[in-house]
C-alpha cells in the first residue's frame, strides 16, 4: 500500500538527502539505488547561480521529486522565509521544516518550529518538521496541520541508530499523521528497526552519503525499509522469558518419537 502523506502519495517509504556526497554523480547514482521517490534539498545551502551539470539539482534522478528544507535555519522568521522562497522557486508546496536549537547539537528547537509551522500551513503548505521524540509536541504539531510528523532517531548526523525506541512508539500511538524516522540513521539494521516500531517511512542523508561505498548503503537502506515494514505488518512474536520449542510433541503422529 503506497504511503500518503497530505496530497501527495509514495510507493517508496525511504527518503533521502542530498549533502555530503563527494561528487554529483556519486549522488545521483546513489539515489537511484536507494529507490527513493523523494529528496530533500538545502535550500539556504543550494548555489542559485550554478548552471547545468555544476548545478546540484541537474543530477538528481528524474522522477524524483524535490522536498525543500530549511536546513541552516534558527529561527521560525528564517524558515517561513525559506519556504516561501522555496515556492518561488519551484512552485512547490512541500517543504521539511527545520529549526534547529543550535549549531553544536542540531537537536530542534521545538518552540520555534510550532510557531513556523502554524504559519506555513496557514499559507498552504504541506509541512513535514523536523522535531523531538516528544510526543506532547507532536500532538501539537499535528494539531497544527502538519502533514507528518519527524522525531529524530538521534541527532543530525551522529549515526546512533534509534536511541528511545518506546518514545516512538508512544509518539506513534498518539498521532494520526504519518511518522517519519528522520536523522541519526547510521546503517540499515538502523532502518529497519524504525520500520519494524510501526514508523511510516524513514529519511536519512548521511548514513548513505558519508558511507565508504555509498551505493551499496543506498541498496541496503532500500532493503531494510522494505525488511522492516513486512516484518511490522506480518506481527512479530510476543517476546519470552523461557524457551518454547519449536516443534513440540504434541500434535506428532502415533507412536513416532
Amino acid at each position: 500500500m503506497s504511503l500518503q502523506i497530505g496530497k501527495y502519495s509514495f510507493e517508496s517509504r525511504l527518503f533521502t538527502g542530498t549533502g555530503k556526497y563527494k561528487d554529483f554523480p556519486t549522488m545521483k547514482e546513489a539515489l537511484l539505488a536507494s529507490g527513493s521517490e523523494l529528496v530533500t534539498v538545502a535550500v539556504r545551502r543550494l548555489d542559485l547561480e550554478a548552471k547545468g551539470e555544476e548545478s546540484l539539482l541537474n543530477w538528481i534522478p528524474k522522477g524524483m521529486k524535490l522536498l525543500p528544507n530549511t536546513a541552516g535555519c534558527y529561527t521560525a522568521e528564517d524558515a517561513i522565509r525559506t519556504c516561501r522562497l522555496a515556492r518561488e522557486l519551484w512552485g512547490e508546496d512541500l517543504v521539511k521544516l527545520e529549526v534547529l536549537a543550535d549549531d553544536k547539537t542540531l537537536l530542534p528547537d521545538t518552540e520555534e518550529t510550532l510557531k513556523a509551522a502554524r504559519v506555513l500551513v496557514k499559507e498552504g503548505f504541506t509541512v513535514l518538521p523536523y522535531t523531538s521524540d516528544d510526543a506532547v509536541v507532536a500532538r501539537k504539531l499535528e494539531d497544527a496541520g502538519c502533514a507528518a510528523i519527524m522525531p529524530l532517531g538521534a541527532p543530525i548526523g551522529s549515526g546512533l541508530g534509534i536511541r528511545n525506541p518506546y518514545n516512538v512508539i508512544i509518539l506513534r500511538e498518539q498521532v494520526k499523521v504519518p511518522v517519519l524516522i528522520d536523522a541519526g540513521v547510521g546503517t540499515a539494521s538502523d532502518v529497519a528497526i524504525a520500520m519494524e516500531l510501526g514508523c511510516d517511512a524513514v529519511l536519512l542523508n548521511t548514513a548513505i552519503a558519508c558511507a565508504q561505498d555509498p551505493v551499496r548503503m543506498a541498496r541496503a537502506m532500500k532493503l531494510a525499509c522494505e525488511a522492516g515494514r513486512d516484518a511490522y505488518l506480518a506481527g512479530r512474536i510476543p517476546r519470552k522469558l523461557y524457551g518454547s520449542a519449536s516443534s513440540p510433541i504434541e500434535g506428532t503422529i502415533a507412536g513416532l518419537s
